[in-house]
């Protein structure tokens, strides 16, 4: 507990330092403007990345894939990424990925839809396909994993790939070693990129470097469940990808922060942190807001040695009814009027 003490406290210093260097926001400056997609969606705010629930047996869940959609709509979020690692995507058969889409795409609103393309063993044909699924299902847009250990000009002949096929806007996740320079001969080498999910490294030291090096043509956001998303706003970035429960909330935050409403938009986040302080909070909390069923269990990826498992991330042992509990009290008590898909 003390060596996870130590790093937070590490991590909170270094964070101090980039938003004083950054002169309160600065920095923010250097982010390009909000780009929209073929359907006039703005690819900027918040997009969660989608879970994949399903029934007790393990079987898929279109039902609750569809109630997922129609609650991002109700709480006016930006949009939605599945699947990708939190969505277990490398558990998904084709034709489960081909009906989650299809789920997605039929629900009518504002919430951008945003399709992850990778595929096992990152299969430029395979991709290719869903890439022409995501076109014909009038996504927003693509976004994919760096496939691991790719050389700058095999990952810009991978990303050319799914640019063609799509000629949708692109999203890179990069994790693993994937540096800045290499973003940024990426994005230099493939038009279509407009933005970078940034999870290799610290994304907060990054930012400056990625944003100037790229003009503010492409826009960052992060992952990690947006638990430095304040922060990263003060530093230029666009977005962030954290999970569904409170994805209104933070949507909130970003909402206040771009009309200038900097103090409000510093209390949403608190709001937002305090909940998922709870143990379970993020496990739970889509549950508790009656968007999936209480007995409803989600996808998570096998395990693959070097790359990361996604999905929820459990502590404090198994889930209780007296944590349940807890959560709901404080949806109930402290966040009520701050939650928006009601």
């Amino acid at each position: 507990m003390m060596e996870n003490r130590r790093k937070f406290l590490k991590g909170a210093g270094a964070t101090l330092g980039l938003l004083a260097a950054a002169g309160q926001g600065a920095l923010a400056a250097t982010a390009g403007p909000i780009i929209k997609s073929p359907n006039g969606k703005p690819l900027a705010g918040v997009f969660p990345i989608g879970w994949t629930p399903c029934k007790p047996d393990n079987s898929f869940d279109v039902d609750a894939m569809v109630k997922q959609q129609q609650f991002l709509n109700r709480g006016k979020v930006a949009g939605m990424a599945w699947p990708q690692n939190a969505s277990g995507w490398q558990s998904l058969s084709t034709a489960e990925w081909h009906a989650g889409a299809e789920a997605l795409a039929s629900v009518k609103g504002d919430t951008a839809l945003i399709l992850g393309v990778q595929t096992q063993g990152f299969n430029v044909a395979a991709s290719q396909e869903y890439c022409r699924k995501a076109k014909s299902l009038k996504a927003d847009g693509i976004i994919s994993l760096v496939p691991p250990d790719s050389s700058r000009a095999d990952a810009a002949a991978y990303f050319k790939a799914l640019s063609d096929a799509s000629g949708l806007p692109i999203m890179v996740q990069a994790v693993g070693n994937v540096s800045v320079d290499d973003l940024v001969a990426l994005a230099a080498a493939v038009p279509g990129i407009m933005s970078v999910k940034d999870e290799s490294g610290d994304p907060l030291e990054r930012a400056p470097e990625l944003l100037q090096k790229t003009g503010g043509k492409v826009a960052d956001f992060s992952g990690a469940g947006g638990m430095t998303f304040f922060a990263e706003l003060e530093l230029g970035f666009l977005g962030t990808c954290p999970y569904t429960g409170l994805s209104d909330v933070l949507q909130t935050c970003f909402n206040s922060y771009r009309a200038g409403r900097k103090r409000e938009a510093y209390d949403t986040f608190g709001r937002f942190l305090a909940f998922n302080s709870l143990p379970h909070a993020n496990e739970y909390v889509m549950k508790a807001r009656g968007v999936f069923a209480d007995d409803a269990i989600m996808r998570v990826n096998p395990p693959v040695p070097g790359q990361p498992a996604g999905g929820g991330r459990r502590r404090n042992g198994p889930i209780t009814e007296a944590h349940k509990a807890q959560i709901r009290l404080a949806l109930n008590t402290y966040l009520k009027p701050h939650l928006v898909a009601a």
